[in-house]
């Protein structure tokens, strides 16, 4: 008998911990399910009526827990957050404008004609970039089951939640229960190649090529693919000594693996079913030629051309799965065949038969089927996703230094400024002549290095100029840090000089920290008025820059962040317009509001007019790839949602006249200043602070999780300078302070004079609005009284007491600023969707907090048993799983 279907997604979140709650008493007893829903009730009780009372009942109970049961209670509210995530991400966005049909109709209603949407995406990219950066900090094991639990949910959806699908979602959240949350060792980068690919062949292989067809019908035009899936992982090595030639190697061969097998299995399909006979049915001179050529003379066969057409392009499709990945397909070919030399001749085959069942009486044939394996072939082409290249302008000048030093260049390259090294550069760059020499003996770097580019030039001569685009440089500061990356590829072949110089690998500068954003402009400018550098973005019909939101944040707080990356865009679109040629800008955000994170609809519409035109490029990492990919109907709403916010942000009319702009601009130039100030003098100015921060969060305890193949920090220095922007951020949250997503931007905003252009900028700027925003969500889910406790892990009284009340005095003034300027009476009043969704969660997220308190307080005490450090590692899980963008 079919069970009633939940019909929100409160409903079901009743319904999943429901069947929690039935799966912990039947595993582990009465008892335990009695003490966790004991605390379950009393937190809730403690937050509907927050007095003393409530308060110490919860702590009451929370101080009888042994160490097992603590263990046990915090896997049952780690994975009712886990599934809160899956009801909620089920709900999509609710917004129309947030798909392209909503878009092209605000658009319309603006005076935007649909031909202009068209002749925009005919020229767009849009490219997710997957990263592995390390804030995810479940295993692949629970991912996987969380997505085997919403598919399932959404068969509840649709109407048909019955008894075997109720038993199936009980056996996968038993599953859940009995598998472990925590990584036994640490990633290597192999695995976190494997978990991408694992989205992308579950979620982008599937999607897009259906999202492609849609949008092509929607606007009644032929679209390129213009929204394109990349990826940084085994190919960035920025920080990361794990990263090699031997890991660019297998990730390509695990991309073509993943496009290849799934073209290999639809071609089986497909063969299966295209039985026509050439008694019924005529076939085009080019099918008949597939089929001749095909090497398949089986009599059974010989009056089915189309039969005989897919074997040839079986064939030689699994013979490019060889060749690419090094194994053999799990189906063989039925005949020996040649490989496709590139993916463009497997699609140009495709076609044809395409074009034959379309001519002679076969459009039903050509079907969804054959459309979206076509789709798919010009989306992913053999290389399924662009693998970018990125490295520290620092390793470059080293390995550039070691080169001219070996081939006997005059001159001392570490010794010059920028001006010396890229007249140097220059010439190097118009000689034909090379200066690698295999039989010298250089440096262990320049070696490694050297055969990273080596298995770069041999990834575009297997797969094609698509596999590898860019070049990211981190830690640009000057013109030569480009030159230096084109030195290096001539090296191996995939520079080559002229007038037009030639390459398919841009070198694409990032620009991380305010000092780095700041100059960016007067960078590229020098840049880009080298004719060959011009040159090479003309050919290309672009230039990309890249713009950090991590390092800017830890670097000059949330607001200044934001702002120097507004301003530092629009001044780069300015530099680029006086020249006549396209920016792309890429944007290096992670899942934090600290790190860039936030509503992605909401973060590409307000960026400055004119920067995006069609062009973006956005970093997924972490937590955030699963939440937005984790399932195909999830990561359909995502990728939609990219597109029709690039859609707006391109071209919907300025929503501010000049002169408004210029009011604001310089409004928000003196409130950034102030925010600088305030940030500055807090983190890096205050005598201690360093040790405070290390004593009040569980950063040490975060820098021992199994979470990703790359170091906590750049060095061995524990300087806050040299600590990266991820363990800085996450650490913060899991205290919930969440200091890098609003510290200085309350005061700033509350000593600015003129509050009525503040409330005017509050209404009418979506900057600002998307700011405040952002800010409001990390407020609602802070607490100062939790952070209060964490504070008390500091030694020093004295130090403690001056910094966190430094800390608490400017939440509340941020808070109080925040209500004043948007009209509430409490957080997120306006935004009642995200209000329901953090009132829901804090409960469950609260003890957490109170348990890993104590849990540090015992372990850096001396205290030795191994079940608290698991515990604290467990905390950390199912805190970062309830506030969600936490890392």
């Amino acid at each position: 008998m079919n069970q009633p279907a939940p019909a929100s997604d409160r409903e079901d979140v009743r319904y999943l911990g429901r069947l929690l709650g039935d799966v912990i008493r039947e595993q582990d007893g009465a008892a335990v399910f009695d003490a966790i829903e004991g605390i379950r009730q009393a937190s809730v009780a403690a937050h509907r009526a927050p007095d003393g009372a409530s308060r110490r009942a919860l702590e009451e109970r929370l101080e009888r827990l042994e160490l097992g049961d603590t263990l046990r209670f915090v896997r049952g509210f780690l994975l009712f957050s886990l599934l809160a995530n899956l009801a909620e991400d089920r709900g999509g966005s609710g917004r129309r404008e947030a798909t392209l049909a909503g878009a092209i109709d605000r658009l319309a209603a603006a005076g935007v004609p649909r031909a202009e949407v068209t002749a925009l995406l005919q020229r767009a990219l849009i490219a997710p970039v997957l990263t592995a950066h390390p804030t995810e900090v479940r295993r692949k094991s629970m991912i996987d089951r969380e997505a085997a639990i919403a598919a399932l949910m959404a068969q509840c959806q649709a109407g048909f939640c019955d008894m075997a699908t109720e038993a199936e979602l009980v056996r996968q959240i038993t599953i859940l229960w009995q598998t472990r949350p925590l990584r036994a060792v640490k990633p290597v980068v192999a695995d976190e190649i494997a978990s991408a690919l694992s989205y992308l062949e579950s979620s982008f292989l599937p999607v897009l090529p259906r999202l492609h067809a849609e949008w092509e019908a929607l606007t009644g035009a032929t679209l390129p693919p213009f929204l394109r899936p990349g990826s940084w992982i085994g190919g960035d090595r920025d920080g990361n000594p794990n990263v090699d030639a031997g890991t660019l190697q297998a990730a390509l061969a695990a991309q073509a693996g993943v496009a290849l097998g799934h073209y290999l299995r639809e071609l089986n399909v497909l063969g299966a079913e295209l039985s026509m006979s050439s008694a019924h049915v005529a076939v085009s001179e080019a099918v008949a030629a597939l089929a001749d050529n095909s090497g398949d003379t089986a009599a059974s066969r010989a009056d089915e051309p189309y039969r005989r057409a897919l074997s040839g392009v079986y064939a030689r499709t699994a013979a490019s799965y060889r060749l690419l990945t090094g194994k053999a397909p799990g189906l063989a070919g039925i005949v020996a065949a040649a490989p496709y030399h590139r993916a463009a001749d497997l699609l140009a085959d495709l076609e044809a038969v395409a074009a034959s069942l379309m001519a002679h009486g076969g459009k039903a044939m050509v079907g969804a089927r054959l459309d979206q394996l076509i789709r798919a072939v010009r989306i992913f082409g053999f290389h399924l996703a662009t693998l970018d290249l990125r490295q520290n302008a620092d390793v470059h000048a080293r390995v550039v230094a070691d080169l001219l030093r070996v081939a006997g260049v005059p001159g001392d390259y570490s010794a010059m400024d920028d001006a010396a090294r890229v007249a140097l550069l220059g010439a190097e760059l118009a000689s034909p002549r090379l200066l690698f020499n295999s039989h010298a003996d250089y440096d262990a770097e320049t070696c490694k290095e050297m055969a990273i580019l080596r298995a770069a030039a041999e990834a575009h001569r297997n797969f094609g100029p698509e596999a590898i685009r860019a070049y990211i440089v981190s830690k640009t500061s000057g013109v030569a840090n480009l030159l230096e990356v084109y030195v290096l590829l001539k090296e191996v072949g995939l520079y080559v000089p002229g007038d037009p110089p030639h390459c398919p690998v841009m070198a694409v500068p990032l620009f991380e920290t305010i000092a780095d954003l700041e100059a960016a402009p007067d960078v590229m400018a020098r840049y880009l008025d080298r004719p060959k550098a011009a040159a090479l973005a003309t050919e290309r019909g672009h230039q990309e820059v890249m713009i950090g939101y991590s390092d800017s944040n830890k670097d000059g707080g949330y607001l200044t962040s934001n702002w120097s990356l507004h301003e530092g865009a629009l001044a780069l679109t300015g530099v680029f317009a006086a020249r006549g040629l396209q920016m792309q800008l890429f944007h290096g955000r992670g899942g934090a509001v600290g790190r860039g994170g936030g509503p992605a609809f909401d973060a590409i519409r307000a960026q400055p007019q004119g920067t995006v035109m069609g062009r973006i490029r956005i970093t997924e990492q972490g937590e955030v790839i699963a939440s937005k990919y984790g399932t195909p109907a999830v990561a359909a709403v995502s990728l939609e949602t990219m597109a029709a916010a690039t859609v707006l942000a391109s071209l919907e009319p300025p929503r501010l006249s000049e002169a408004e702009f210029a009011r604001f601009r310089a409004a928000m130039a003196d409130i950034s200043a102030a925010a600088y100030r305030g940030y500055r003098a807090l983190v890096y100015e205050t005598p201690g602070f360093n040790g405070f921060f290390r004593a009040c969060t569980p950063i040490t305890e975060i820098a021992e999780l199994k979470i990703g193949s790359r170091p906590a920090s750049r060095t061995a220095s524990d300087r806050i300078e040299d600590l990266r922007a991820i363990p800085w951020v996450f650490s913060w949250a899991q205290a919930r302070i969440m200091l890098p997503g609003w510290y200085g931007t309350g005061e700033a905003l509350a000593d600015y004079p003129d509050k009525g252009l503040l409330a005017e900028m509050v209404a009418a700027w979506p900057f600002l609005g998307a700011t405040l925003s952002n800010l409001e969500m990390v407020l609602a889910k802070s607490n100062m009284e939790i952070a209060r406790r964490y504070a008390g892990l500091v030694p020093d009284v004295a130090q403690r007491d001056a910094i966190f009340g430094r800390i608490a005095g400017s939440w509340e003034r941020t808070r109080d600023t925040l209500l004043m300027l948007t009209g509430q009476g409490a957080l997120l009043e306006n935004q009642p969707a995200l209000a329901r969704s953090v009132k829901l969660r804090l409960p469950y997220i609260d003890p957490l907090n109170e348990l890993q308190i104590e849990l540090i307080r015992r372990r850096r005490g001396g205290e030795e048993d191994g079940r608290i450090a698991e515990g604290i590692h467990l905390t950390i899980n199912g805190i970062a799983a309830g506030l969600r963008n936490s890392g």
